[in-house]
């Protein structure tokens, strides 16, 4: 039995995650780096610093998606932006509220435990929230769909 290697364009809805989980850990390197700058270097506090490394972060996965996934689409104005933000910051809450649920909820009071629930499972539920407000809010008119899971 032989395999057959796609020889075409990727398929439209893989395309659109492969862009959109390239932009976000573009995003993530730039919200890391730029967190670990500000609390050492840069003499912030953690608050202060994860917001704006959090804003740049933004700002970087906005770009790269409105550049490269959803350059088709191409929203004008400051609505995008914003909806893009608060898509985010939702997805944050998630992170939060795993993490909160875990630690405070079922006494999960590790440092393996506040990892897992708020770096992988938070960051998974989140990730799923932000795709899927990214494409149906943010950019929903790219290549011709408006808002459809199936591309």
């Amino acid at each position: 039995m032989t395999t057959r290697a796609w020889s075409g364009p990727a398929p439209p809805l893989r395309r659109e995650l492969l862009g959109f989980a390239a932009a976000g850990l573009v995003a993530y390197a730039v919200d890391l780096a730029l967190f670990t700058w500000l609390r050492g270097p840069g003499g912030l506090g953690p608050l202060t610093a994860k917001a704006l490394s959090f804003l740049a972060a933004c700002a970087v996965a906005y770009a790269g998606n409105a550049l490269g996934t959803y350059r088709a689409a191409r929203p004008r104005g400051l609505r995008p932006c914003a909806v893009f933000l608060a898509v985010n910051l939702a997805g944050a809450a998630v992170q939060l509220l795993c993490l909160a649920v875990s630690h405070y909820g079922l006494g999960l009071t590790s440092q393996r435990a506040d990892t897992v629930s708020g770096a992988i499972v938070g960051m998974a539920l989140a990730t799923v929230l932000r795709f899927w407000g990214t494409r149906t809010w943010v950019f929903p008119a790219a290549e011709g769909r408006v808002g459809s899971w199936t591309g």
